[in-house]
């Protein structure tokens, strides 16, 4: 009784103050995206999402003054990005649209009548004027910005800047084509052909018209990176891995290797081979773009290795195959961005400060490494301007926004389109670890309410993210759909609950050891011990009632949440399952089409034992389902399945789904409509 009492003040308390929002003003900040600089250096571009409306703005020197340069109306769900300046600068080139599904359709779940497939646009940044050039993906400018090759369906298309004429097919070749790229004299293209079990660098001659495979091999040879002369290409050879689950540990392979096309006599040498054991495996997930290989003025070669159980920056020279390491500490590098100096790399990294992300200057000349960020901000995407540096950034209390750092001074881009009713009582969350019963740490971040008093009870939810290569971070998250997530627990912090966000091995930011523990996802499932072990911390804490706690995720974070109440009911009170995996041997074969269960009886037996169904018999709490029905990452099926089973057990289920939406919802006003049905079933819940 006395609980229930200490409970009820700490709503009546809330509401009484009315320092509450509603969760639509934790997500009505535009989120900004693909941040790109002129060649120059003189001008920025970047993508505000802002309530579902998406549109690209610019700001050039001196000033930096931050224009729309599209006017784009309403919550529509059609995306856009990324951006592509010109060679010359003149012109920026966007795409607008949507993906398909198995079924050839491009998501709309707004039911617009017109067609919402992938179209190039192009804007003259000296008239402002806009065209559309043709339906496709994938710009890319020739050295001398007279031309643009775009993926078109299946085939690489060209396109003349300024011709009136439709495109036309650049050639013909077997296989998917992809990391296609102009030689810096424009005279080859070079690219991958992805042929299932293999794949082969090309070549386009763009005088001879003829097209060539210079070495092929039974691995997957790809990431080609032209040499600042073009007279070299560097690529990675892969060797293949048969019939290895996706979402199962995998801390060895047959060793990848860096190889060296010389473009005069087309022969190719290995410059570097990884050594056997760690590191053997090439981290396709992480750094978080297409590239691999970048070269340093003097002819070596950077890549990322994971030789020390982190994903870090080594250099090769390939004359005498001497390896420098050039990232060190404990951290992983994320993302490389390449600067039109020529003379550094931009990284995003951990390293220094392992739960938020830092931006950190590579010198190509004496590989000096310089911290460029500001202590406790979480720092991405930098890209270099002339005198100075412009990055995505956001802390504990404030979301992603651009930030330009120009003359060593400081400011935010189009700082007037914060939203001023934007929630001011928010907190900054309490790293911790947390230890499960095999004696694995995992990592979390506590959010106590603004207004905590430790004499009070509280309700908690636990927050589980996706992927499973994840990281939660002690701020806002890099992510849109974390950002969301991360906004979602300081909503329920905020309205009088302890909330609790759980970084379970697999996940990302803490090492290979840590992402590749053993026995993880399809393969045993061990994480969920994670989330029974946060679930006894929370319970064991004085301040939390132990009968009201309730898991919540999407994906990944849903299969935990499942995980969850089908282990441990006892533990949990409820769930909120956003389209989360159910049966490991039903969403696998979307990832690994070459994945039948029935042809590998041991792998799915396992991978059965490895998910929510396996233990449904055990169900007992309400749960919410969130789903929408285009999902192309986790099969709509999953939850109609589930909610089958769970409802014959005679256990409440309740359901939101939204029709044509996708895995990361595309419409705003559906993020908005999914957290109000968690926060209201929740509270229903814990007021039962």
């Amino acid at each position: 009784m006395k609980k229930i009492f200490f409970l009820a003040l700490v709503f009546l308390s809330l509401t009484i103050s009315g320092k509450s929002q509603n969760i639509s003003e934790y997500l009505a900040a535009p989120f900004p995206t693909d941040l790109t600089a002129s060649p120059d250096g003189k001008a920025v571009a970047w993508i505000f999402n802002s309530e579902g409306e998406r549109n690209i703005f610019f700001a050039k020197a001196p000033d930096f003054k931050a224009e729309a340069l599209t006017s784009y109306s309403g919550d529509i769900g059609v995306g856009i990005g990324p951006l592509t300046f010109s060679p010359d600068g003149k012109y920026l080139v966007y795409v607008r649209g949507n993906s398909k599904n198995s079924a050839g359709e491009a998501a709309n779940p707004a039911q617009l009548q017109e067609n919402t497939d992938f179209k190039i646009h192009m804007i003259d940044l000296q008239s402002g004027q806009e065209k559309l050039l043709s339906e496709g993906s994938g710009p890319v400018f020739s050295p001398d910005s007279k031309l643009i090759i775009f993926r078109k369906g299946q085939d690489l298309h060209q396109l003349q800047i300024g011709s009136e004429n439709a495109s036309s097919k650049v050639f013909q070749a077997r296989g998917s084509i992809g990391s296609y790229a102009f030689s810096p004299d424009g005279k080859w293209i070079s690219f991958v052909s992805n042929r299932g079990d293999h794949s082969y660098i090309g070549l386009w001659n763009k005088e001879k018209q003829t097209l060539s495979y210079p070495e092929t091999s039974l691995d997957h040879d790809r990431y080609p990176a032209w040499s600042p002369d073009g007279k070299k290409l560097a690529y990675l050879r892969i060797p293949n891995v048969n019939n290895k689950l996706p979402f199962t540990s995998h801390k060895e392979a047959n060793p990848w290797s860096i190889r060296v096309l010389n473009i005069e006599t087309m022969l190719a040498e290995e410059v570097w081979r990884a050594d056997p054991g760690k590191g053997s495996v090439v981290v396709r997930d992480i750094p978080a773009e297409s590239d691999r290989i970048w070269w340093t003025p003097s002819g070596s070669l950077v890549f990322p290795w994971e030789k020390n159980g982190w994903v870090q920056l080594y250099a090769v020279n390939p004359s005498n195959g001497e390896v420098q390491h050039l990232t060190k500490g404990q951290g992983f590098v994320e993302k490389v961005n390449t600067s039109f100096t020529k003379n550094e790399l931009l990284i995003t990294s951990n390293i220094g400060d392992i739960e938020r992300r830092k931006i950190y200057r590579l010198d190509l000349t004496s590989y000096n490494l310089e911290d460029l960020s500001e202590k406790g901000n979480i720092n991405w995407t930098p890209v270099r301007i002339e005198n100075g540096l412009a990055y995505l950034s956001a802390t504990a209390t404030r979301p992603a926004w651009p930030v330009i750092r120009y003359y060593n001074q400081d400011k935010l881009l189009a700082e007037e389109l914060f939203p001023e009713n934007f929630p001011k009582n928010l907190v900054t969350p309490i790293g911790l670890d947390i230890q499960a019963s095999d004696g694995f740490k995992s990592r979390a971040q506590l959010f106590l309410p603004p207004n905590y008093d430790p004499n009070k009870i509280y309700p908690a939810v636990i927050f589980l993210h996706g992927g499973s290569r994840r990281q939660m971070l002690l701020g806002f998250n890099y992510s849109q759909y974390y950002s969301n997530a991360y906004a979602l627990q300081q909503y329920f912090a905020a309205n009088g609950f302890i909330a609790l966000t759980l970084n379970y091995r697999s996940g990302i930011g803490y090492g290979m050891d840590f992402r590749e523990e053993e026995n993880y996802g399809a393969g045993g499932a061990s994480e969920v011990l994670d989330l029974l072990a946060a679930a006894d911390y929370l319970a064991a804490r004085p301040d939390v009632d132990s009968q009201k706690i309730i898991p919540w995720g999407g994906s990944y974070g849903g299969f935990l949440t499942a995980h969850g109440l089908a282990q441990a009911p006892e533990k949990f009170l409820a769930g909120v399952d956003i389209h989360g995996v159910h049966n490991w041997n039903q969403d696998i074969p979307v990832f690994a089409p070459w994945y039948e269960p029935e042809k590998f009886p041991e792998m799915a037996e396992l991978a059965f034992q490895s998910s929510p169904m396996a233990y449904v018999e055990n169900w007992e709490d309400p749960v919410l389902l969130i789903h929408g029905d285009d999902d192309r990452n986790v099969l709509f099926s999953e939850s109609v399945e589930l909610a089958e089973v769970l409802r014959k057990q005679g256990v409440t289920v309740e359901q939101l789904v939204f029709p044509d939406e996708v895995h990361s919802f595309i419409l705003h006003r559906n993020w908005v409509k999914a957290y109000e049905a968690a926060i209201e079933f929740i509270k229903r819940q814990i007021q039962a």
